[in-house]
C-alpha cells in the first residue's frame, strides 16, 4: 500500500484548519487507518476541532477492541463528537466549532468508509471517478429533492453551507460505505478545498497519469491553487495495492 497525505493553508485563508492522519501500518487491531478533517469556527476553534477529532479518533483506534468495523467507527464517532461539543459549550474561545470527517480502512479487498460534512471520498478505477460519500451539505439536500439543480449560479454560490458535522450538535450521525476494490483502484480523500477548485474529470486526469503517488498527490493540490486556493486544501491518496518507495 502506497498513500500521500497532506494539507495546504491554500492563497486566500489565514490559517490551516485542515488535518489528516495516515497510516498503511496498523493502527490497533486495524490493518490501516485513514482520517481527513476540515475544521470550522473563528479564531483558531476550527484548528482544533479538526485536530482534535483526528487525534482523538487516532487514539480511540489504538485502543478499539475486535468487534464489525462500522461499529467501531460508529463507536468512535460518538465519542469524539461528546468531547467536541462538551468543549464547544464550555469554553467560550471554541463556541460553535465543528469539523467535516472522513474515515477509510481498507480490509484485503475491501474499502469501508464513514463521512460527515461535505469531505469526500472517491474511488478512481481506470477512466472513472466515482463518489463513494455523500454530501452532507444544504444544496445535496435541495438537489435531491429536485429543488435545485447541481452545478447552477445558486448551487455554486451555497454549496459551502453543510448540514451535519462533527461537534455542533450533542449527537451526530455518519453515512457509512463499503465499497470492493481491485488492483490498479485508487482512493483520495478530500476536503472541499479541492473539490470546490478542481472539477472531477481533472482530478481523474491528474491521478491517472503515470507519476508517482507523491507527485499525483502534489499535483492535485497544485491544481486546487492554481485554480485560485480560495480554501485550505487537504488531501490523501491511496493505491491500495502498490509498494513504492518513497524517498
Amino acid at each position: 500500500m502506497t498513500f500521500f497525505a497532506k494539507t495546504d493553508q491554500g492563497k486566500k485563508r489565514r490559517m490551516n484548519q485542515d488535518y489528516v492522519f495516515a497510516s498503511g501500518e496498523p493502527v490497533g487491531i486495524l490493518p490501516n487507518l485513514y482520517l481527513l478533517a476540515d475544521g470550522m469556527g473563528g479564531h483558531r476553534a476550527g484548528d482544533y476541532a479538526s485536530r482534535t477529532t483526528v487525534e482523538s479518533l487516532r487514539k480511540y483506534f489504538e485502543k478499539a477492541k475486535e468487534g464489525p468495523l462500522p461499529k467501531l467507527m460508529e463507536e468512535g464517532i460518538h465519542k469524539v463528537n461528546e468531547e467536541i461539543y462538551r468543549e464547544s459549550i464550555s469554553t467560550e474561545a471554541l463556541h460553535g466549532m465543528g469539523t467535516t470527517l472522513v474515515i477509510a480502512v481498507m480490509e484485503e479487498n475491501c474499502l469501508t468508509v464513514a463521512n460527515i460534512g461535505d469531505s469526500r471520498a472517491y474511488l478512481i478505477r481506470g477512466n472513472v471517478i466515482r463518489q463513494i460519500t455523500r454530501d452532507h451539505s444544504y444544496v445535496e439536500e435541495m438537489a435531491s429533492r429536485g429543488l435545485m439543480r447541481r452545478g447552477s449560479r445558486e448551487y455554486m454560490e451555497q454549496r459551502n453551507i453543510i448540514t451535519r458535522a462533527v461537534g455542533i450538535e450533542k449527537t451526530v450521525e455518519a453515512d457509512f460505505f463499503e465499497v470492493e476494490i481491485e488492483e490498479g483502484d485508487y482512493v483520495l480523500m478530500c476536503s472541499d478545498g479541492l473539490s470546490n477548485m478542481v472539477d472531477n474529470e481533472s482530478i481523474r486526469n491528474i491521478i491517472r497519469d503515470s507519476s508517482t503517488i507523491p507527485e499525483k498527490g502534489q499535483a492535485l493540490i497544485d491544481a486546487a491553487n492554481i485554480n485560485g486556493g480560495r480554501d485550505n486544501i487537504a488531501v490523501i491518496l491511496i493505491d491500495p495495492f502498490r509498494k513504492e518507495v518513497l524517498v
